[in-house]
Formats: C-alpha cells, sequence, structure tokens
C-alpha cells in the first residue's frame, strides 16, 4: 500500500476522530513511512492510498478532516459519496472515550453514510495502559452503534505503524464499490429519491 494504482476504482473514505487522536500523524506514516510532528489540522488533508479488493486494483482517496470542536460541524460537508469511515481513537486517552463515542454516533446517524463499512482504529497501542479492542469495543459500544453495517475495530500506532496497512486492508475488503451490484441499485434508489424530492419541490 502507499502508492497509487492504476487501472483502477477509485472511492473516498473519511478519516474522522477528535482531535490529538493521531489521524494525520497516522496518514503520514501509512502514505510515506514518516514519523512526523503534526499540528491540530485546520481543513482537511487528502492523500491517495492503493489497495486492493477482490483481485482488483482500488485507490482510497482519504479525506483527513481536522478533528478541533469547531471543525466538527464540518464534517457532514464531507459525507456525500463517501464509501467507508475509517474513525481513529486514541485508545490511551479514557477520558475523552465518551467524546469519541458521541461524535461517531452523530457521524454515523447521516443519511449519506447509511449501510457504510466503519473500521475503528484503536491508536497509540504502543502507549501503556492503552485499552484493547474487547475493552474499546465496550466502551464505545459499538455492536449496537454499528448494527445494520460491517464495521472493524483495528489495533494500531501512528507512530510505530503497527496495524495501520492490516487497518486500511480491512476498509478496501469492507467497502462496497460502484461498480457493484448492489452500489449500483444505491445509486438508482438514491436518484429516483432526488428526483421524486425535486419533483415535489417544483409542485
Amino acid at each position: 500500500m502507499g502508492h497509487p494504482a492504476s487501472k483502477h476504482s477509485e472511492v473516498r473514505v473519511l478519516l474522522l476522530g477528535l482531535d490529538n487522536a493521531g489521524k494525520s500523524t497516522l496518514l503520514y506514516k501509512l502514505k510515506h513511512n514518516v514519523c512526523v510532528g503534526t499540528t491540530p489540522t485546520i481543513g482537511f488533508n487528502v492523500e491517495m492510498i492503493a489497495a486492493r479488493k477482490g483481485g482488483k486494483n482500488v485507490a482510497l482517496t482519504v479525506w483527513d478532516v481536522g478533528g478541533q470542536r469547531r471543525m466538527r460541524p464540518h464534517w457532514r460537508s464531507f459525507h456525500h459519496d463517501a464509501a467507508a469511515v475509517a474513525f481513529v481513537v486514541d485508545s490511551s486517552d479514557t477520558g475523552r472515550l465518551d467524546e469519541s463515542r458521541r461524535e461517531l454516533e452523530r457521524t454515523l446517524r447521516s443519511k449519506h453514510l447509511q449501510g457504510r463499512p466503519v473500521v475503528v482504529l484503536a491508536n497509540k497501542q504502543d502507549v501503556s495502559g492503552s485499552l484493547t479492542v474487547t475493552e474499546l469495543t465496550e466502551r464505545l459500544d459499538l455492536a449496537e452503534m454499528c448494527s445494520g453495517r460491517d464495521w472493524f475495530v483495528q489495533p494500531c500506532s501512528a507512530s510505530t505503524g503497527f496495524g495501520l496497512e492490516e487497518g486500511f486492508k480491512r476498509v478496501a475488503r469492507l467497502l462496497r464499490l460502484p461498480s457493484e451490484p448492489e452500489s449500483v441499485k444505491e445509486n438508482i434508489r438514491d436518484t429516483v429519491h432526488y428526483l421524486k424530492a425535486k419533483s415535489t419541490r417544483r409542485a
């Protein structure tokens, strides 16, 4: 992973999470294999990550959107056309888990993200006292929150690179490509809903 794919399907993946969860550090480590000190993201970063799904090359266009409180209302602007959500949680910061859970829950209620898969990246596993995947799953109540969609929790460390490639391979495995039958049906259904709403407004 990490290099542009040729003859690929391109899909958008949202990389979300609270400020200081490690989103940008994680993305740069995965893409360039460098550990960089980052400042809070104001706006967004975009990187393309190459992956494979069902024997096909897939380009994951990863949108890393700032996680500061003032930035979070803007997350919904990025929901449209997202094929999957990668949500980064600082698994060593137990004091902010409820805040993470609320923001993830709010995100998954978006009509544009209905049925989209979610991979929770349990970051900072290299920090002593970090919650395990099982503990994090229970504390975030993921089984209930993610019912009706595919989901997975990937332990990782943005600073060491542990688990990052596996996490995005999982994202690629769970998402649905635009060319796949169910996605075509969804696109048709969305178009029909849009046209109906438009005709209703005109009436």
